[in-house]
């Protein structure tokens, strides 16, 4: 045997002592090592001047406009006034409102999802 050679751990034949591939059955058999495995430097800097402010802020009791939940529910609940939409204009929901007037409460079905919707909101709610 020659002092230039080793065995393959995979297939057990002799290969080259350099070999980093076994040319027998081609399985790798040492780490590949070069300039290029080499991890770069990498240098982050991050400087974040993003100052982000809600202007619709009203204090500790939530955001946007306060609205009563018994007011909206009185303008859902009476008849021409839910199929009117006037709960949406209430809320500022303009075009919900003009939609709302235009087709009837979207044939009494919406104004009762909204109905339903109300219910569940806090005494006051924010719009």
């Amino acid at each position: 045997m020659n002092e230039n050679t080793k065995f393959c751990k995979h297939c057990g034949n002799t290969i080259p002592e350099d070999a980093v591939i076994c040319t027998h059955c081609g399985r790798q058999v040492e780490k590949i090592e070069s300039a290029a495995s080499a991890q770069p430097q990498v240098v982050i800097n991050n400087t974040n001047a993003n100052v982000n402010s809600n202007t619709n802020y009203v204090g500790a009791g939530g955001y946007g406009n306060p609205k009563s939940k018994t007011t909206a529910i009185v303008l859902c609940c009476c008849g021409f006034f839910g199929i009117a939409g006037l709960h949406k204009f209430y809320e500022g929901k303009t075009v919900s409102g003009i939609l709302y007037l235009c087709t009837i409460g979207w044939c009494c079905i919406g104004t009762i999802i909204d109905l339903i919707a109300l219910l569940g909101k806090p005494s006051t709610y924010y719009v």
